[in-house]
């Protein structure tokens, strides 16, 4: 998951220079991520991964236009809204449904 690594990756995505979200996302990660962004009012670039040999995989590589974003700042200073109302809290992000009210500081992985 994105937000174990402080490290902020760049790449090009759908031939635009974008900040790397999350590398090897299933489709419904992806989807999510993506939700979450747009309502945000986040440009995102999506598309497949492909092996060393050129095939295309089933995991998917997010990006975001804005150069500057890194996920887990954004995250961790509550800059993010859900649908709801709420703030982006960690464990909603990785999309830990059972820890959510747990605080940050409480959680074990």
């Amino acid at each position: 998951m994105a937000l174990t690594k402080g490290k902020h990756n760049i790449a090009e995505i759908e031939g635009m220079r974008c900040s790397v979200i999350e590398n090897g996302a299933t489709q419904e990660r992806s989807q999510f991520l993506k939700e979450l962004l747009i309502f945000n009012g986040y440009e995102v670039k999506m598309e497949k991964e492909k092996a060393k040999d050129g095939s295309v995989l089933d995991t998917y590589v997010i990006g975001l236009t804005d150069i500057l974003f890194n996920a887990m700042i954004v995250v961790y200073e509550k800059k993010l809204v859900r649908k709801d109302g709420l703030t982006v809290t960690p464990a909603y992000w990785n999309q830990w449904s059972k820890q959510e009210t747990i605080p940050y500081w409480r959680v074990q992985l």
